[in-house]
């Protein structure tokens, strides 16, 4: 059923309700203008869903990933895009496991309040890719500050956020014993580094998706900003990363169901030769092999997140579940737009939008062959690949 009952009905309803109150045109006028939805994340902020995950005595609600990725799907099973906002939940989970009671106190309250935004995570690098071992940007310690000088791109969100994590290497790559180690994370102001230090330039895109190229040049970072110790932050960011994917399937599982949806209800209504066109083997059955993808899918998402919510590794469910989501949807998505035909390509249904927002993510944040690497690694025990 596309609506069974769960534990989190509370959570749909709220998020719902919020999400009807911005229409399909609403979205469509955004993508249109290539603008970010500052009403739509204003009122996520102030109905505190975007504080989800900050405990309780830090002003959030103290929920857990589960939960947040229940919010990600509501908003994208409505009409609406969670990559504008989806950076403050995996972003958030690096700086509750990895941060200092003192980086605690000093940012979550404020974030739970909605003064501060913390959207943006700078990782990836032209020369790296998904290699992240390979980064070059670099942070030397130098009288109680770090001076970082490198280059990041893909970073999202950067011009709607106020802080954002940085990865950069604190030691060299030819001077450890490990090529993971001698990376750490930083907290960077980003109201303060912008034009001191820190260079910003957009990548237009397919995708009405912000995101930027960044340029470091001597950028001082407080040492107070480091998260967890120095070295360590490959480490740490894991977390960020296995949050992500976690998330990013339940926005796919949002827009499979979106496409379904959507599908059905036209193979409903419209008539051909006198017969609605859902009623043809040759269209229903696409629509329902969808559907059965994107319910598959949503199994390992849950699981995934349960397993992060529980402290235990959850690199490979998370992994599986962002490949499954996504190609659940990628697929929902072309059956959604064949089923409507020509009238698929006119923006008024919207369909045509939601199908280049859900085909990025067979590319990102981890692309599909990487996937397999990891599980034919990690899981089956097959000799590296790269």
């Amino acid at each position: 059923m596309l609506d069974t009952p769960d534990e989190y009905q509370e959570i749909r309803a709220a998020v719902r309700d919020l999400c009807s109150q911005f229409p399909d045109a609403y979205f469509r006028q955004i993508d249109a203008q290539r603008g970010y939805p500052e009403a739509f994340v204003d009122a996520l902020i102030g109905a505190g869903w975007l504080s989800a995950m900050i405990p309780e005595e830090y002003g959030g609600s103290g929920l857990g990933l589960t939960a947040a990725s229940v919010i990600m799907e509501e908003i994208n099973r409505s009409g609406g895009n969670a990559a504008a906002v989806h950076g403050q939940m995996y972003n958030m989970g690096t700086l509750l496991r990895s941060g200092s009671r003192a980086q605690k106190e000093k940012y979550l309250p404020d974030i739970a309040a909605g003064k501060l935004r913390i959207q943006a995570m700078a990782v990836t690098e032209p020369g790296a890719g998904t290699d992240t071992t390979r980064i070059k940007t670099s942070a030397v310690k130098k009288d109680g500050r770090y001076v970082v000088n490198g280059q990041k791109v893909w970073i999202s969100r950067v011009q709607h956020s106020d802080l954002m994590v940085l990865l950069a290497r604190t030691t060299p790559r030819a001077e450890v014993t490990k090529t993971s180690a001698g990376m750490s994370i930083f907290i960077v102001d980003l109201q303060q580094a912008i034009g001191n230090g820190l260079r910003v330039q957009p990548i237009a895109n397919m995708v009405n998706h912000e995101t930027n190229e960044l340029f470091f040049d001597n950028l001082e970072i407080p040492e107070e900003n480091l998260i967890g110790e120095e070295g360590r932050g490959f480490r740490y960011i894991l977390d960020g990363l296995n949050a992500e994917r976690a998330l990013i399937a339940a926005e796919c599982i949002g827009d499979g169901y979106w496409f379904v949806e959507r599908a059905s209800r036209y193979a409903r209504e419209r008539v051909v030769f006198d017969r609605p066109i859902g009623q043809n083997q040759g269209v229903q059955f696409p629509i329902a092999d969808a559907f059965i993808e994107v319910e598959a899918a949503n199994l390992m998402r849950f699981k995934a997140c349960a397993l992060f919510d529980a402290q235990q590794p959850c690199g490979a469910a998370a992994n599986m579940a962002k490949y499954l989501a996504a190609k659940a949807s990628w697929e929902a998505a072309n059956v959604c737009l064949q089923t409507h035909g020509g009238f698929g390509f006119a923006t008024e249904y919207d369909i045509e939008r939601k199908f280049r927002e859900t085909r990025l993510y067979q590319v990102a944040p981890i692309s599909t062959n990487l996937i397999f690497s990891y599980v034919a690694e990690h899981l089956l025990g097959l000799p590296r690949s790269f």
